[in-house]
């Protein structure tokens, strides 16, 4: 029940989803005082979610910065979470998304002999089934681009952070890689995800290091005038992005999940 209301929650998050309601309260709406309150509401809600400087501090605040891999010291496994594609039927694929960054710097540390093993972890996190099964068609995808099969531990059974943190734990029990304090796992998920994902796999007491990836953020602030002044259309999924992760940090807190 908890995967199901998590994933049906996530429509609910979009501030454009939000500012259509009050636009459509201050049209319907026959009181002329709060038709002028929800009016003003509607159009402050605007300029907030599309303003680019407003969103990147939050960025900063909440995403957990990359490092360069250089800096990285030598990890046994490599924990790659999954959500970083959808299936295309079409071509009967995966088709990857910005986060698919995940596996592309995995690989990255598995050739610079920084990890030893990837360990993707996750199958869907949709609520129907829609034809991916992403651990599973990610390892053959990498097999086929030269990578040992035997170098590619799968988890295919977890859904969501908390799934993946308690399937890999079992699968690395299973396989005597459990990591220790001395020679911790690689947790690799997207900066924005680090915070929560860490959490959870602190929770189930497996011992990780954090590699962050997809970051947005750049270590100088270079905001010009149109940072302040421009409205950005295109910030309504990156918000969207950051409020998933907001609530699910308090939802899974509320769980006792972290």
């Amino acid at each position: 029940m908890f995967f199901i209301v998590s994933k049906l929650s996530y429509y609910f998050l979009s501030p454009l989803f939000w500012i259509l309601i009050l636009a459509t309260l201050a049209w319907k709406i026959n009181n002329s005082k709060q038709k002028k309150v929800l009016t003003w509401i509607t159009i402050a809600s605007v300029y907030l979610f599309t303003q680019s400087i407003i969103l990147s501090e939050l960025y900063r605040f909440w995403d957990t910065p990359p490092r360069p891999i250089s800096e990285v010291k030598k990890h046994e496994i490599g924990i790659v979470l999954s959500g970083m594609a959808h299936y295309n039927h079409y071509t009967n694929s995966l088709q990857i998304n910005r986060s698919a960054d995940r596996i592309w710097q995995a690989l990255n540390l598995y050739h610079a002999k920084k990890i030893q093993k990837i360990l993707i972890s996750g199958d869907s996190g949709s609520i129907s089934e829609d034809g991916l099964h992403e651990a599973l068609q990610m390892k053959n995808n990498l097999v086929k681009w030269g990578i040992p099969a035997n170098d590619i531990l799968i988890e295919t059974k977890s859904r969501n952070t908390v799934e993946n943190a308690r399937e890999t734990k079992k699968l690395l029990q299973k396989l005597k890689l459990f990591p220790t304090d001395k020679n911790k796992a690689l947790l690799i998920t997207s900066g924005l995800h680090m915070k929560r994902a860490k959490a959870v796999f602190d929770k189930a007491q497996i011992p990780v290091d954090c590699f962050s990836t997809d970051s947005a953020l750049s270590e100088e602030r270079n905001y010009g005038l149109s940072d302040f002044l421009l409205p950005n259309l295109e910030l309504f999924h990156p918000w969207t992005n950051i409020m998933k992760e907001w609530i699910g940090y308090i939802a899974y807190s509320a769980m006792g999940y972290l």
